[in-house]
């Protein structure tokens, strides 16, 4: 790719593998001043490597990377691609003698020709063929990169995480089978089973799913790109984890389609799979539990970002270069509402342990929500 194109702004959005999310046709250049890299690296002290670029790193491999940026739709993009890649690992294959995937080892992006044909990957193959360019320039691996990318953005949402970022992957890969990630139609109990061979159990996915608390759709209804899953995308908060549990209404676009469940909200799209694991026994309790605790939610999610971004890798062997990530700001967030015009009545509360809590309703006529724009 020549570099007027590396230039050229992309709109992005994310998924837990269970679905299917915006990408316009450009990286924005915001977002890669946050992935800038130098790449020159200063004979340093032992205990202390002094990069190119002034600054110091506790290891010289971390002076390879870089930030700035903001949270948008690149860093959407980035986190869906976190787990399109790491997912594709499967401990039954390897049982039965037969390859199961290398995990967050980068192969979506060494193998794009193959696995971003895989229908559920769906849309990925405009964000990696956007960052493969940049890791190449600057001898960085396809695996490093994309969960670099990943923390990063993240990093930049109002509310978000500051995840892990371990550097050192192998840029020798396979490319993963096919049906290994998990796709917004698929019935909860082929979901939970799916994760559970790649070494995530039910709570586990919940946390995963965090993620569609800045997320939009792209693919699943082709006629409205861009559709967000909850009524705040652009901040990372709880709403998400209120709003699936609403009675749904309307079909935002051209109407049902496969993988959709009717949304509550004019401008809001719905996924199956978040409509089933929202509801269903095993998950219920953990998907409320987030709605009145927005530290529990980050720490959640930390925690199981850590683990995917290792999957088939021995994190014994990488290293630690987490202080590239920018530590989020520290914001105030209002808690969590019911949409304007919404009552507890409106709930479809699932966890028998624990009452759905008593939200307030935020004032003002009928929310509606506006599509993510391009950046």
């Amino acid at each position: 790719m020549k570099d007027a194109a590396i230039n050229r702004q992309v709109s992005l959005s994310i998924s837990l593998a269970s679905g299917h999310f915006q990408v316009a046709d450009m990286f924005s250049k915001s977002f890669f001043a946050l992935v800038t890299f130098t790449m020159a690296v200063v004979a340093a002290p032992p205990r202390r490597a002094v990069c190119s670029n002034g600054r110091t790193a506790s290891d010289a491999a971390c002076c390879a990377w870089f930030d700035g940026g903001e949270c948008g739709e690149e860093t959407h993009e980035s986190l869906r691609l976190t787990f399109h890649d790491a997912i594709g690992f499967s401990k039954s294959l390897a049982r039965e003698g037969k390859f199961g995937g290398g995990g967050a080892d980068g192969s979506i992006m060494a193998f794009a020709e193959i696995e971003t044909n895989f229908h559920a990957n769906n849309g990925v193959d405009e964000i990696v063929e956007a960052q493969r360019p940049f890791a190449l320039k600057h001898n960085v691996s396809f695996g490093d990169f994309i969960q670099f990318a990943g923390a990063v953005g993240v990093s930049n949402c109002a509310g978000g995480s500051r995840l892990q970022f371990l550097a050192g992957r192998s840029n020798v890969s396979q490319a993963s089978p096919d049906l290994l990630v998990p796709e917004p139609s698929d019935a909860t109990d082929k979901i939970f089973a799916r994760m559970e061979d790649a070494g995530f159990n039910v709570i586990d996915t919940v946390d995963l799913l965090i993620s569609h608390t800045v997320a939009a759709q792209d693919h699943v209804d082709s006629s409205i790109p861009g559709t967000p899953f909850d009524s705040t995308p652009g901040t990372f908060d709880s709403q998400f984890f209120v709003e699936t549990l609403l009675a749904g209404s309307l079909f935002p676009g051209n109407g049902s389609n496969v993988g959709e469940e009717l949304s509550p909200l004019a401008g809001e799209f719905r996924l199956q799979s978040d409509f089933e694991i929202a509801r269903d026994a095993r998950s219920a309790c953990e998907w409320q539990s987030f709605i009145t605790d927005h530290s529990l939610m980050v720490r959640k999610f930390e925690g199981v970002m850590q683990r995917l971004a290792t999957v088939g890798q021995n994190p014994r062997a990488l290293t630690d270069c987490s202080e590239v990530i920018p530590v989020p700001k520290t914001v105030q967030l209002p808690p969590a509402t019911l949409p304007a015009g919404k009552a507890l009545k409106d709930v479809q509360g699932a966890c028998r342990a624990t009452p759905f809590p008593r939200l307030k309703a935020a004032p003002g006529p009928a929310t509606t929500v506006s599509p993510v724009p391009p950046s």
